[in-house]
């Protein structure tokens, strides 16, 4: 499986709406703390203009919502997956990735046989409090090394000029948030991010999040 050099995170169908028309081939819908209701809502939403756009919706921990609207992408992680039915998931033929913080984390995530592994934070981040410190560009090569041909998805901290050392350094995937949704101009700051990671995009040939 091949991932998008670009992996764009938002907390909102809306953002969905907004940016993925502009070029976004994988987008990952991280709400928190609505109702059911409101989520399921949100999902539809987005998984529609991703259908529209050609673009790979992953959806981030609610993996019953995820089956019940035929999504085919759950992002969970380290205490998500514990709680979650993990044969459920399979049976309904999504694919998994998963989350990273040391090497403690990587080995449990590989035990899942996630279908990608996120490492973060890179760099220090604004988005939430961590009790990680940030692992550095240099620590991806190791990730690399360690997770063999299971794609790998940089995130924390990274911004357009910073996404091709992430690259460069083995990632298959450079993941934002704050600097896109955060952004004064967020469809210029998106467009930024297509030309920064075009050059993996033609180099592995992809178009989207492909088997």
């Amino acid at each position: 499986m091949k991932l998008d050099p670009f992996y764009l995170v938002v907390d909102s169908a809306e953002w969905v709406e907004r940016l993925v028309p502009l070029g976004v081939k994988l987008v990952q819908l991280r709400i928190k703390d609505r109702s059911d209701s409101t989520l399921r809502e949100e999902i539809r939403n987005a998984k529609a203009v991703c259908a529209a756009a050609g673009c790979q919706l992953v959806v981030n921990d609610y993996w019953k919502l995820a089956i019940d609207e035929g999504c085919d992408f759950i992002h969970l992680g380290q205490e998500d997956l514990v709680a979650a039915d993990r044969n459920a998931i399979r049976r309904a033929g999504l694919k998994l990735g998963l989350s990273t913080h040391d090497i403690s984390e990587l080995e449990t995530a590989l035990a899942a046989e996630p279908d990608y592994v996120a490492l973060g934070p890179v760099w220090p981040t604004i988005l939430k409090a961590m009790k990680w410190a940030p692992q550095g560009v240099e620590r991806l090569s190791d990730w690399r090394r360690r997770v063999g041909a299971i794609p790998l998805v940089a995130i924390g901290g990274i911004t357009a000029e910073r996404a091709p050392r992430v690259l460069e350094r083995g990632a298959d995937s450079a993941a934002v948030v704050t600097d896109i949704t955060r952004n004064p101009d967020p469809e210029a700051r998106t467009r930024q991010w297509l030309a920064a990671t075009a050059p993996w995009r033609s180099a592995n040939g992809v178009d989207a999040v492909a088997s």
